[in-house]
């Protein structure tokens, strides 16, 4: 008994000595337009927001079905129910610009407590987020307009991203 139970120990310890060798696939990293991604995307943007800009800095122009050596630029739209990006790429699929706007997005925690301290009782009917994207400038411009009321009273706002009023 003595044996078997030594056996069974030696036998557990042989065991973890020889661990497993996999391979793994090779893993093909695409190139995307970070600059862009960079510019446009914060933690605080709304997920169907920044789902569709990752997909507009994924897109390779070059295998489109419309792509030509010939031209130089292309523009191509991206839309979602609420929203929409008009991208222009070089013949290469750099992004040169961007123009993007969706309706009804989750605002940023800076734009509602900047609306909330400023218009304490008032409540967000709607909202518009615009974008401006354009390499030259390696950065973009975030505009939130916002529709308030107040029982019968409405006015419109416009934030930057960080809650600035325009």
């Amino acid at each position: 008994m003595k044996n078997l139970i030594l056996g069974l120990f030696v036998f557990g310890l042989t065991t973890q000595v020889f661990p497993q060798e996999i391979e793994l696939p090779a893993v093909e990293i695409e190139a995307v337009n970070y600059k862009y991604l960079y510019a446009v995307s914060t933690e605080d943007t709304d997920p169907q927001v920044k789902k569709l800009e990752e997909h507009v800095s994924t897109y390779d122009v070059t295998q489109s079905e419309y792509y030509d050596d010939d031209y130089d630029s292309y523009t191509i739209s991206f839309y979602i129910p609420d929203g929409r990006i008009a991208a222009a790429y070089d013949k290469n699929g750099q992004l040169l610009r961007t123009i993007e706007k969706f309706n009804n997005v989750k605002l940023p925690r800076a734009v509602n407590k900047a609306v909330a301290k400023r218009f304490p009782g008032w409540k967000l009917d709607n909202n518009v987020y615009k974008v401006s994207y354009k390499i030259q400038n390696e950065g973009a411009t975030k505009i939130y307009k916002m529709k308030l009321s107040n029982g019968d009273k409405t006015i419109k706002v416009k934030t930057d991203e960080e809650g600035n009023f325009l």
